[in-house]
């Protein structure tokens, strides 16, 4: 090809120094429209999260590949005024790969499309992207209860603002007292401990079923006898001695995550689920059902224990072969909802009570995860 008239031809020793300079002004450039890109995501997200939460009607979740279990724990946060209020304050990850494997964020962009969208439902595929980083996989059957743990974990452990984490605590988490007593000498040891969840078991000792909710929150707060193989050292004694071992309940957060132990290990190491009636009430008032032995609080901290129902995740199916949904109550609306996936909608009081379980119905619908809300929250 011949030279344009009017232009003399370029050194080839410049040539690589020109390339280099104009990658670099690319890259310039596009670091500019990605920060520019970036703040105007950011001034989205700051309008968008000054309404309330699913104003416009609450919106389900596409199964994506058995993401009925996620689909049910996210909708059980995201519903959550008290969460999303603190999720709205989160630190945004300054660079796009950050963002991809942050939980909060992602957690974030989703309830804003489902905010702002007028479909019926979204894809959690790019949360569930981010969770597959941290073995949170897709196509594999989740436990509820388990899966809320590991959610909420790594959401506080990816959270910048130490007063967020805080808030985060305060609004989950449980705090008891644990004692242990040697029956031999009296010495006695205690220890404040925390939980996410109060794991309730629907059987006592001799595998007798407990009939209400109120008789499995007295059971797990009942002590123990540690006798033979389960005797303790005692320091005082010197040798192992019978212990009397016990709980006592020191704080309540605003919401309260119950888990009934709805799935049971027999001695050939079959699991099996406890599909047997359990009645559960929409309030709750934890100074009618625990003693004062039980308790290790003082009269202001338990004139807030008093709960109204705010969601149940149920599981229908067996232990190998099953289905999560959840039914939530709009803290916006006051209505219950019922969320299966992508299908949404609303149901009655009588509706949640179907969630109650049947000793006949092995494969029925039961409640599995019942999250309560404090009434007069201090």
């Amino acid at each position: 090809m011949g030279q344009r008239s009017g232009r003399q031809k370029r050194s080839k020793k410049l040539e690589p120094v020109l390339s280099e300079t104009m990658m670099t002004e690319a890259e310039v450039r596009n670091d500019k429209e990605e920060v520019k890109e970036m703040k105007t995501k950011d001034q989205r997200l700051t309008s968008v999260f000054g309404v309330a939460d699913l104003k416009n009607g609450a919106i389900g979740l596409y199964n994506i590949g058995q993401s009925c279990c996620l689909n049910s724990v996210l909708q059980v946060f995201l519903m959550n005024t008290h969460f999303t209020g603190i999720l709205r304050r989160i630190t945004v990850p300054p660079y796009p790969a950050q963002q991809k494997n942050d939980v909060p964020y992602q957690m974030l962009l989703l309830l804003e499309e489902m905010q702002c969208g007028k479909q019926k439902a979204v894809s959690p595929i790019a949360l569930a992207c981010c969770l597959s980083v941290y073995r949170v996989k897709l196509f594999v059957q989740h436990d509820a209860a388990h899966l809320f743990l590991t959610l909420w974990n790594l959401i506080k452990r990816q959270m910048k603002k130490p007063e967020l984490v805080e808030e985060l605590n305060d609004l989950y988490t449980i705090c008891v007292q644990e004692h242990l007593a040697c029956q031999k000498c009296s010495f006695e040891t205690k220890r404040n401990s925390s939980m996410l969840t109060l794991p309730l078991p629907l059987l006592d000792s001799n595998s007798h079923m407990l009939k209400t909710l109120e008789a499995c929150l007295q059971y797990f707060f009942l002590p123990e006898e540690l006798t033979d193989h389960n005797m303790c050292f005692c320091e005082q004694c010197g040798r192992k001695t019978p212990f009397l071992q016990s709980m006592k309940l020191v704080h309540l957060p605003q919401t309260l995550t119950i888990h009934l132990k709805r799935f049971s290990f027999e001695k050939s190491a079959y699991i099996h689920k406890l599909s047997h009636y359990l009645p559960f009430s929409e309030d709750l008032d934890f100074n009618a059902i625990l003693t004062e032995n039980q308790c290790q609080a003082d009269d202001k901290e338990k004139a807030a224990w008093q709960y109204e129902l705010f969601a149940v995740v149920a599981h229908s199916g067996s232990t190998s072969c099953g289905h999560y949904c959840a039914y939530i109550r709009s803290l916006t609306e006051c209505k219950w909802y019922c969320f299966n996936d992508s299908e949404v909608c609303k149901v009655s009081w009588d509706d949640v009570k179907c969630t109650y379980g049947h000793s006949k119905l092995h494969w029925g619908e039961t409640a599995y995860l019942l999250i309560y809300m404090k009434k007069h929250p201090q």
